[in-house]
């Protein structure tokens, strides 16, 4: 087979037999075009199947690092590559995975960004209650805030998904993987009243009256992820700050909040929909930072300092 053949099985077997998301199997297929155009430019093989020996991903890699790619872009590229010649090795199409035998430049960890408490309140304080779209705002900062959710799953919420009776919320998440998450009792009211109420009324102003997602736009069509950016922005504006938030942080901030808490790891993992417990582990580090930063304003040695001799 050639390239474009070998290509064309791989990113069938993603969307396929995987059931990744149309755009991270386009991503995959940049990935997979980039370094092919690299080995043709540089002559150093006849084909992606061709390769025989880790010179050429050791070159690539220096090739990507002179392009001053940030070390999470580089390795996202090489975890694309080691994936794709895994696919090639089982299938026989290669006899060596030599992608296996480099080592993506180490990116620094980054802490995740949250939202501080006092920020959420003022952002639930905001929304108005009484109208469409200020319950509507009110329950997504309670989805997403609440129960952890990506933009993406919120936005493909279906009220099939909600049981009113259990509190709980059937997640459609990455790779087509199911999770239940849990709602507290104040969040069903919301969510129950809402779409018992005001999001009919956003459903009316829309040609499909069949639309069963949870969260419409103020034309009665499903909300987009860049539409709930554009909400969060406008909620911090209408607070009168000007602070940096995305549903992300919301979600991060779920995490940290159930861990400060004393939940234990592997179960904000399943909340949280993480593969890896890896994933999820590095919460544990903003967990400890917090402790420690409240020990240093607490204990009476942390803040005395013993006068020089």
């Amino acid at each position: 087979m050639n390239d474009e053949e070998i290509i064309a099985k791989f990113l069938d077997y993603l969307a396929n037999i995987k059931n990744y998301s149309s755009h991270t199997v386009i991503s995959y297929h940049k990935d997979i075009n980039e370094f092919k155009d690299f080995i043709h430019q540089e002559r150093m093989a006849a084909g992606l199947s061709q390769i025989r020996n880790n010179r050429i991903c050791k070159n690539y890699i220096s090739y990507l690092s002179s392009q001053n790619l940030a070390s999470s872009s580089i390795s996202r590229k090489l975890s694309s590559l080691r994936s794709f010649y895994d696919f090639l090795l089982k299938n026989g199409d290669v006899k060596t995975n030599f992608f296996d035998e480099v080592e993506a430049p180490k990116a620094p960890k980054r802490l995740p960004k949250m939202i501080k408490e006092n920020e959420i309140d003022m952002l639930f304080s905001i929304c108005d209650q009484n109208t469409p779209l200020g319950l509507r705002n009110y329950c997504i900062l309670e989805v997403l805030y609440g129960c952890g959710l990506r933009v993406s799953e919120l936005c493909n919420l279906e009220i099939k998904d909600i049981d009113f009776n259990e509190y709980t919320i059937l997640v459609h998440g990455k790779g087509s993987k199911d999770r239940v998450v849990i709602m507290y009792e104040q969040m069903a009211d919301d969510l129950r009243r809402y779409i018992s109420t005001f999001r009919l009324d956003l459903l009316y102003l829309s040609k499909d009256q069949k639309n069963r997602t949870v969260f419409l736009n103020k034309n009665g069509t499903s909300l987009t992820p860049r539409g709930v950016r554009v909400i969060l922005n406008k909620l911090i504006a209408d607070c009168g700050e000007n602070f940096h938030l995305s549903p992300h942080m919301l979600r991060h901030s779920f995490a940290t909040a159930l861990l400060n808490r004393g939940a234990d790891l592997r179960s904000v993992q399943e909340l949280l929909g993480h593969e890896n417990l890896s994933t999820t582990q590095i919460y544990t580090h903003v967990t400890f930072e917090n402790v420690k930063k409240s020990y240093e304003l607490s204990h009476p040695r942390a803040q005395k300092k013993d006068p020089k001799p």
